[in-house]
């Protein structure tokens, strides 16, 4: 039986980056899914909500930093 991996917590590392006007905070990261949970901001740093986002489709440098293995 396959162990699940746990999840990291990138909160400490303030990682950001930005898409189309929003501006998005990484949180945490689960391996077995390859996803992340990020915090979604507007451009004048109002907070909207959490959002679940798919790790392939963060920015390069992003990845880079991240390291999924």
């Amino acid at each position: 039986m396959a162990r699940k991996k746990k999840r990291v917590e990138l909160s400490s590392e303030n990682i950001e980056f930005q898409l189309e006007n929003i501006v998005y905070k990484v949180v945490r990261y689960y391996p077995d899914k390859m996803t992340l949970d990020l915090l979604k901001f507007d451009l004048d740093g109002t907070k909207q909500n959490v959002q679940h986002f798919p790790f392939a489709h963060l920015p390069r440098e992003i990845k880079k930093t991240i390291k999924p293995n």
